[in-house]
């Protein structure tokens, strides 16, 4: 695995890898792989021909006092991790070379797409995101560039920047990948005590018994809501975010459930603040 920091040294590893007309399979991370990253990664791997991870905790997507220094990090654990799966090249840029002194330029996209569920909390959060996606990928010139469900309104925020700005390469999104209990992995799962570990697949179990709900032909969005904040609320030391049922593709509020949709949440165990979602087409 050839191990890259600095940005034209990735600039002339792609260039090598595009005039031998290889396709570039690429995986953007923030670090401290899980099984959900590394399930991307063996995607990009299948698919491509070569495959590039970035590893970049990115404080333009922190809002003011969230954990951007507290970030899980263990660049060895990772770079071992990587190895593992055959990445051919790992990307460990530094703050100041993504964000140089004078950086003034942003990439937003705007609208109710990113207004709604982690947006209402976090207002600053997916300019971050999409900064640095833009920069990764003009960076790294990707065929491909592979994320988790988990992250739901990401991507999908993701996928509109692509069409919006003409970028030439496929958006691939992959299923969210669960512990043994149905709890979304996560990064931030570390945060966790013991005990709101042990209460956290309530949010798994919330959506599945949504889930049912809608099968047997519930249809209001006010009802299947109530019965998530319901169970979630019984949880000590569990603090409801938000509880929504949006359109799948374009994050629009419903009042009756129809068609694909995305049923999310985003809860906070003291001070841990954790996503899931379930996509249901009725």
């Amino acid at each position: 695995m050839q191990i890259i920091q600095s940005k034209n040294e990735l600039r002339k590893a792609v260039k090598s890898v595009k005039r031998k007309g290889k396709t570039i399979g690429f995986v953007p991370t923030m670090g401290f792989l899980h099984q959900g990253h590394l399930s991307l990664i063996r995607r990009a791997r299948e698919e491509n021909d070569i495959v590039v991870v970035s590893i970049f905790v990115n404080p333009t997507q922190f809002g003011p006092n969230e954990d951007l220094d507290a970030y899980p990090r263990d660049a060895q654990r990772d770079s071992d991790l990587m190895v593992a799966e055959t990445v051919d090249i790992a990307f460990y840029p530094t703050v100041d070379a993504l964000y140089p002194k004078g950086y003034t330029t942003y990439v937003e996209v705007q609208g109710p797409m990113t207004q709604v569920l982690c947006g209402r909390s976090r207002p600053t959060h997916f300019r971050g995101v999409t900064t640095i996606v833009t920069k990764l990928f003009n960076l790294v010139s990707p065929d491909r560039a592979y994320f988790g469900q988990k992250d739901a309104q990401q991507a999908t925020v993701i996928q509109q920047m692509v069409r919006d700005l003409d970028f030439d390469l496929q958006v691939v999104v992959c299923p969210i990948v669960r512990e043994a209990d149905g709890m979304a992995m996560s990064s931030r799962n570390t945060y966790l005590t013991p005990g709101q570990r042990a209460d956290a697949p309530m949010l798994n179990r919330a959506l599945l018994d949504t889930k049912e709900m809608i099968e047997k032909g519930e249809r209001s969005v006010a009802v299947v809501s109530r019965n998530i904040e319901k169970q979630i609320s019984g949880i000590e030391d569990a603090t409801i975010d938000y509880v929504a049922v949006v359109n799948a593709h374009t994050l629009e509020e419903m009042e009756m459930l129809s068609g694909e949709m995305l049923v999310a949440l985003a809860v906070k165990f003291g001070r841990t603040r954790l996503i899931d979602n379930i996509r249901i087409e009725v």
